[in-house]
């Protein structure tokens, strides 16, 4: 990678993607261009399985754990998600044992997505990964992007329309209050809520 004397930021980024795929770049929360053929490609594949899952009847349980599993990059022993679930590509999501998702989840996972073990997500949760350019506007017109992973630590209860935001953490034992959004990383053992999110207080 360089940076030619004359060339603007734009150029320097042409230059820069040719080194690796647009996957690549993505996962490593480089800028990417999320229309590249082989990311298409994945989303595609992935919308058809959510296709399915999201219209199975109350009944198909073990329907729904199939697709999942074939979906997911990996989910634990005992989870469930509820429909309507979407998400980018699927792959990218791994969610331990004994969690649960409740209806709507929107999970953007252009970077890692990470779920604990014995976790508690309300109705329509967003896990927003996603990210564009702030300053340089004309890279965002050109369509470029770029995404940074999220956790979420074990035993934690994330309340219903929780929004949080790429590149967040949020610590074991956690418990973040319905509607809030969570622009920065919360400690374990704590009650966190708001726009922004902020701890109110810590819990055993």
């Amino acid at each position: 990678m360089f940076n030619q004397p004359g060339l603007g930021h734009a150029r320097w980024v042409v230059i820069s993607v040719r080194m690796h795929s647009q996957r690549e770049r993505m996962l490593s929360g480089a800028l990417y261009r999320a229309n590249d053929p082989d990311l298409v490609a994945s989303r595609r594949a992935c919308q058809r399985l959510l296709d399915v899952f999201n219209t199975t009847r109350a009944d198909d349980d073990d329907v729904r754990q199939q697709l999942l599993r074939e979906l997911l990059g990996s989910l634990g022993k005992g989870s469930l998600i509820l429909p309507r679930f979407q998400c980018d590509y699927g792959t990218y999501i791994t969610i331990g044992a004994n969690t649960f998702v409740n209806y709507d989840p929107i999970m953007l996972d252009c970077a890692p997505i990470t779920i604990g073990n014995d976790v508690s997500i309300g109705p329509r949760v967003q896990l927003l990964t996603a990210l564009h350019p702030v300053d340089d506007h004309d890279a965002r017109r050109a369509g470029w992007e770029s995404a940074s992973a999220i956790a979420i630590g074990n035993n934690t209860w994330v309340g219903a329309g929780v929004t949080v935001c790429p590149g967040v953490t949020v610590g074991d034992n956690s418990v973040i209050g319905a509607g809030s959004v969570v622009t920065n990383d919360v400690p374990a053992h704590v009650v966190a809520a708001g726009n922004p999110c902020r701890v109110i207080r810590k819990v055993p």
